[in-house]
């Protein structure tokens, strides 16, 4: 690991101790469109400094009601897509053998198979809240079936139907949507449905994914493909409150490309996003 100067937060929880580990996977090998994913888990980290550890949303603080240890981001190699992906899976692995909640930061959304893969082979009955503006459900992306634009395909895989629920989406091959018909649960747009996904799943061993491009560019416009008509900060924290009391057993936070927004209000959205999330799953 590349254990980094910043700690989100400042997390001090020690690995022993903790009951959540955050770790990151600086990855953008795949990305489609605009890259930079790879420095988001670094710039994250420092511009965390900038929250306050309370949240009003949830009434909690990350520092007294959670036990959370910040590992570093994974030393990950570039141009070997598969080693990439064996290392990921390597440390989620072993995070869950422990008996903790992995939760990454990323990193394009790549990086969430393995991570989920790790997580399903402890829960095999594992469901999946996938937040996002694309489907991510292509068979392959210009011929490589492993890309951001597959991932969730990858995923449907090994969990199979009925285990996938998807809220945000507005962007994808007109074959995605109709195929999601079948095998996915997918909701255009907006959040709609997520109350109802989450009362069916209490009790469940549940991974949540937010690619933080589900929110709309007017709030978060520091990605790699921006997609308007996307939901409002407010509804992403309404949403995140949802899942609360879900027995999360895996989480990630992917997509951020900080250079894109030098104004640094992408960053810190995607700060609050994780804190909010992190706290999410720490509730009892």
């Amino acid at each position: 690991m590349n254990k980094n100067i910043h700690t989100f937060l400042g997390f001090e929880s020690p690995y022993d101790e903790a009951d959540i580990v955050v770790y990151g996977s600086p990855f953008d090998g795949t990305t489609s469109f605009r890259p930079g994913t790879r420095f988001a888990p670094a710039i994250m980290r420092q511009e965390s400094y900038g929250l306050e550890t309370y949240s009003p949303y949830l009434d909690m603080d990350i520092i007294e009601d959670a036990a959370i240890f910040d590992g570093g981001d994974l030393d990950l190699p570039f141009g070997n897509t598969e080693r990439v992906l064996d290392m990921i899976h390597e440390y989620a692995q072993r995070v869950v053998s422990d008996e903790k909640v992995p939760v990454m930061i990323g990193g394009e959304h790549l990086v969430s198979y393995p991570a989920i893969k790790a997580v399903f082979e402890k829960y095999p009955d594992l469901h999946i809240i996938h937040f996002d503006a694309h489907t991510d459900l292509r068979e392959d992306y210009m011929g490589e079936r492993l890309s951001h634009a597959t991932v969730i395909r990858r995923v449907w895989e090994f969990v199979g139907d009925g285990r996938i629920y998807q809220f945000g989406i507005r962007s994808g091959e007109k074959v995605e949507f109709e195929w999601a018909k079948a095998h996915t649960s997918l909701t255009k747009f907006d959040c709609t449905g997520l109350e109802k996904a989450v009362e069916s799943l209490k009790g469940k061993p549940v991974y949540v994914t937010i690619d933080l491009d589900i929110l709309d560019p007017s709030v978060f416009p520091g990605t790699g493909t921006i997609e308007p008509g996307g939901i409002t900060f407010k509804e992403m924290m309404a949403a995140i409150g949802t899942l609360k009391g879900l027995n999360i057993v895996g989480a990630d936070v992917v997509e951020l490309s900080p250079h894109y927004d030098q104004s640094g209000t992408s960053t810190a959205v995607a700060c609050k996003v994780l804190r909010e999330l992190l706290l999410a799953i720490a509730y009892k």
